[in-house]
């Protein structure tokens, strides 16, 4: 018998704010995230702004010898997920700690750390690199800390499909549980990729924005948007069998009710031009949650502020909603924040449960000049109030890979129990 999931716990940081609740404000009243680097010395780049964590201290957090050994997107997954289990109030005495699974994506890893000590060896040699290099680096660490800073012994895994792994990671955290293998799943994802090698990677490949007007820089769906702007963050959701929730008293959120996932197997960085991969994806997860396109109220687009991906998504939209398209609500949250890449999906998430709780729609921020490419409701500048029952969250990643999750209110009857 196939269980139902529900969201019973958020954590996030992001370039506006520290948790959840500082980065829903930030939402709520339209705040850009997006700044001057301050991380390095952009004298030598065309790329000059991005969406940091503002006045970021490891030790806030961590002790000097944790903070030293972790690298920076493990430091923010930790962060995250101990707002979203103390958000979740999970505990050994209400859960055994054997079923709970840990799925955290990220789409590169420890960058910072894989720049740094490739300087010590061209600089100092090969025995100078640290003992440590590898576990700070490899892209599942950030899964194995948060595993081990809670004690969690089931299933722990991090999906790497670049700018759709966090989404991904909550797809199938949301099968393992949906299939009775775990009773919870800490999933999200994680990124801390805003460093020298990191911006030059993007940047020559055309794929950055190298406006230096903040304001016209992550600027999804605008017809002069020119490329994105990197973010930095993580977001976690604690997903929960339905009854295990209620059984334990816990504050339910939302219900994950669909999941879907496609590649287009058409260019390693490109989208397919017709947008096919993206709407199958959609029209997957429509189909599992047993719902018609005219249900959705909002989704939160990837809307990445580049050319191709903003009319590619649209037209992959229209396919998979038909005439329910020229009604449903789209905005991108990337004008906050900027583009977490592999971390995107899982805080974009949170901003679809967000939306549900709230009653309103994020607005697509600093939009100005309209597109007739991109000629969806993206809900511009102003947040929306409306009625919003179902919401669906797109990631598109490098690789032609696209997933998409879909979110609905539990009605309050189904909250018994709790």
């Amino acid at each position: 018998m196939e269980k139902r999931v529900v969201i019973t716990g958020l954590g996030a940081i992001t370039p506006i704010g520290k948790n959840v609740k500082e980065t829903w404000d930030g939402i709520e009243h339209k705040k850009c995230g997006i700044d001057t680097i301050s991380l390095f010395n952009t004298e030598h780049f065309k790329t000059k702004l991005a969406g940091e964590v503002k006045e970021y201290n490891p030790l806030d957090y961590f002790e000097p010898k944790q903070a030293k050994r972790l690298d920076r997107c493990s430091q923010f997954a930790i962060i995250s997920a101990r707002e979203a289990v103390k958000d979740s109030n999970l505990s050994e005495e209400n859960t055994d700690y054997h079923r709970v699974g840990v799925f955290v994506s990220s789409g590169i890893g420890g960058l910072n750390t894989i720049q740094d000590q490739c300087e010590i060896n061209f600089a100092k040699g090969n025995n100078r690199i640290s003992p440590m290099f590898i576990p700070m680096a490899i892209v599942n660490i950030p899964a194995g800390n948060v595993a081990i800073e809670f004690g969690f012994k089931g299933e722990s895994a991090s999906i790497v499909t670049a700018c759709a792994s966090s989404t991904q990671a909550i797809g199938e955290a949301y099968k393992t549980i949906k299939h009775g293998y775990e009773d919870v799943v800490i999933a999200g994802g994680t990124e801390s990729a805003i460093c020298e090698v990191g911006i030059a990677g993007f940047e020559n490949m055309k794929a950055l924005c190298t406006s230096e007007d903040k304001t016209r820089a992550s600027i999804p769906f605008d017809k002069e948007r020119s490329g994105f702007v990197m973010g930095e963050g993580a977001g976690m959701l604690v997903l929960e069998e339905l009854e295990h929730a209620k059984k334990r008293g816990a504050k339910i959120y939302a219900e994950v009710i669909g999941f879907g996932s496609t590649t287009d197997a058409y260019h390693i960085t490109s989208p397919c031009p017709d947008g096919e991969g993206g709407a199958n994806a959609m029209i997957r997860a429509m189909k599992e949650a047993n719902i018609k396109p005219e249900e959705v109220d909002y989704i939160n687009a990837h809307g990445t502020s580049t050319h191709l991906n903003d009319t590619t998504e649209t037209m992959a939209i229209k396919t998979a909603l038909g005439e329910a398209s020229k009604t449903v609500m789209v905005s991108s949250t990337k004008g906050n924040i900027g583009h977490l890449l592999g971390a995107a999906g899982a805080v974009e998430a949170i901003f679809c449960v967000k939306a549900i709780e709230k009653q309103l729609v994020p607005p697509t921020i600093n939009y100005k000049e309209k597109d007739e490419e991109c000629d969806l409701d993206i809900v511009p500048n102003e947040p929306r109030k409306a009625k919003i029952n179902i919401t669906m969250s797109n990631s598109l990643g490098f690789g032609g890979h696209n997933s998409c999750i879909v979110i609905k209110r539990l009605e309050e009857e189904e909250r018994d129990g709790i």
